[in-house]
């Protein structure tokens, strides 16, 4: 089904019927089908939708920069009243990134590594702006001075390397906005930022769109940075548009079943005790809005969701349950080394003093800005830090030292301490199948089992995580970023831990897949009594999952509570300013 409303008055861009085909060895999709949409001049449309949906590969048939295996079919795009699919390549270079510009989603890789960023600017002004020479560098200034990088004189000659992932998505909103465009394309521009810095993008885009008129079209599956920005939205499912409207009548009062869907897959505190995934097969969910797919209101959903699970603010049995790991004045230094010889001249100090306790069967969450030493923590619990820091303190697991043991000692306790990674497609090796991928931790650290034990314990494995006996005999770029999560998940629990480190599990992962993740975290824990030291900057999940609250500045902990207690009266400055942060629907 696709709904076409023609909403500009003054547009600064507009698509119709647009189509894009891919060619794979799977044979011909059809990842963008008859998509209509406008956009006016100072406005945001946001384009949302999960992973898969066509969302991103509208934006790259906008700027013509398809893959070789896309191709555009038919339909027709204008900047103003320019026809951008009528123009030969070499006029559309002067239309792409001068009226129509591009934020893509990962700097890191959309910088390049071995210029300036103040080269990758100027770039921009040459091929697009009458300026040059020192006119041109100053331009090139103002803008690192308009998107909030700090000393913009000196940084001006700094490799993209030397900023922060926050300061890296600036810098490339500089480079898209030089020429001063007509249009700017945003996609996921605050993916796997945290809620202050995600904050701050939000503002500068907002201030800058103001100042220059500039019309806006974000994509992103982040529905409350939709609220919180967008005047007009578009709902995209399997390459079509279901739903077009303006964000109040979208958020008020979402018509189609998969928009209510989402909507009720958002996690909060409010919706603690009842499930996230819908009871209604994901199947009927592409129905129209004639009543043939029925999911409730998102403000009604808790009521009709299968699997209640009854998760109060602070389960009474944890004060009485046993401690798994206690922290005593953790210290985290990285040693500076300067001169020929690199000797050690001094040391960064990442955590400070930090101590916490974990009992069997809680959830502590971990949360605070970029840089403030959440990470850091985890991989010195680990053990993963002692070649390259200093780390002192006391940690005890299950009443043994973790720093005071190597060797088969060792071995034994990191049974018991496992970690999921932020992003699975780098921590599982692309070399190996899953199931020697799972069999691995399991033979190093439980030798006791036989071959045939633990290919049957691989399987029992999976089928836990909610994945097919045929995973085992594939790679893992065979699967969806929620897939190998869960591989991921199950390649920590084949060692049975009693202390489960989730470091940012969920970071950007859609919504329903976000809440089939968090369903299952909340059914192992509750089936083997495990311990969740949660790391995360979603306060969505952190509210609906958590236990207590740990809020960290600093390389500290600044405060810490019961979630309920904590979210409803918030007693350090820091642990206010990130909840005033947080985007909420």
């Amino acid at each position: 089904m696709m709904t076409t409303v023609q909403l500009a008055q003054d547009p600064a861009l507009t698509v119709e019927a647009l189509s894009v085909r891919l060619q794979s060895e799977a044979g011909v999709n059809d990842a963008v089908r008859s998509l209509s949409l406008a956009i006016d001049k100072g406005q945001t449309f946001a384009l949302v939708g999960e992973s898969g949906c066509g969302k991103s590969m509208t934006a790259l048939a906008l700027m013509r920069l398809l893959p070789e295996a896309g191709q555009v079919m038919g339909g027709r795009v204008w900047v103003g009243e320019q026809e951008l699919n009528a123009l030969p390549e070499a006029q559309m270079r002067r239309v792409r990134g001068g009226r129509l510009a591009m934020v893509f989603q990962e700097p890191s890789t959309s910088l390049n590594p071995v210029m300036t960023v103040g080269r990758q600017i100027l770039e921009t002004l040459h091929t697009h702006t009458q300026y040059r020479g020192h006119a041109a560098r100053q331009r090139a200034i103002y803008w690192l001075s308009k998107v909030g990088i700090p000393d913009p004189e000196r940084r001006i000659d700094d490799y993209p390397f030397q900023f922060s992932g926050g300061q890296k998505q600036r810098i490339m909103i500089a480079i898209a906005l030089a020429a001063e465009p007509d249009v700017l394309i945003a996609d996921e521009p605050t993916t796997a930022l945290d809620v202050t810095v995600q904050g701050q993008i939000l503002r500068l885009l907002a201030d800058i769109q103001k100042e220059m008129g500039l019309g806006i079209l974000l994509i992103t599956h982040d529905l409350a940075i939709v609220k919180s920005v967008a005047d007009h939205v578009a709902l995209m499912r399997a390459g079509e548009i279901l739903e077009t409207r303006t964000a109040a009548e979208f958020f008020a009062d979402p018509r189609h079943p998969y928009a209510r869907a989402l909507l009720a897959a958002v996690p909060s505190f409010a919706k603690r005790g009842h499930s996230l995934v819908p009871s209604v097969d994901a199947t009927t969910l592409v129905a129209g809005i004639d009543g043939s797919a029925s999911i409730p209101h998102p403000t009604q959903a808790a009521k009709v969701l299968h699997t209640p699970q009854i998760h109060p603010a602070f389960k009474s049995a944890l004060a009485s349950a046993p401690v798994v790991l206690s922290v005593q004045n953790l210290g985290v230094s990285y040693p500076q080394r300067s001169g020929i010889l690199r000797r050690i001249t001094g040391h960064t100090r990442v955590v400070d003093d930090l101590s916490f306790e974990l009992r069997a069967g809680e959830t502590l969450a971990l949360l605070g800005e970029s840089g403030c030493g959440k990470t850091t923590t985890a991989k010195a619990l680990l053990r993963l830090l002692d070649k390259q820091a200093i780390i002192t303190g006391q940690a005890l697991l299950e009443g043994e030292s973790l720093f005071d043991v190597g060797g088969a000692k060792l071995k034994a306790m990191r049974r018991r301490l496992q970690i999921v990674f932020q992003d699975p497609y780098a921590s599982l090796d692309p070399r190996m199948l899953v199931c020697d991928i799972l069999e691995e931790g399991v033979a190093a650290l439980r030798p006791d089992r036989s071959a045939a034990d633990r290919r049957a314990h691989v399987g029992q494995l999976l089928e836990r995580v909610g994945l097919p006996a045929n995973t085992v005999n594939r790679y893992p770029h065979e699967f969806s970023g929620g897939q190998r999560q869960r591989i991921a998940i199950a390649r920590a629990l084949a060692v049975e831990p009693a202390v489960l480190v989730c470091d940012e599990p969920t970071s950007a992962l859609d919504v329903s897949v976000q809440a089939q993740l968090i369903q299952l975290l909340q059914d192992l824990q509750a089936e083997f009594n495990m311990a969740y030291l949660f790391i995360t900057h979603n306060f969505g999940v952190v509210e609906y999952l958590s236990d207590r609250i740990a809020i960290m500045q600093g390389g500290r902990i600044v405060e810490i509570g019961e979630t309920a207690a904590l979210l409803e009266s918030p007693k350090h400055a820091e642990t206010q300013r990130l909840l005033a942060a947080v985007p909420r629907l």
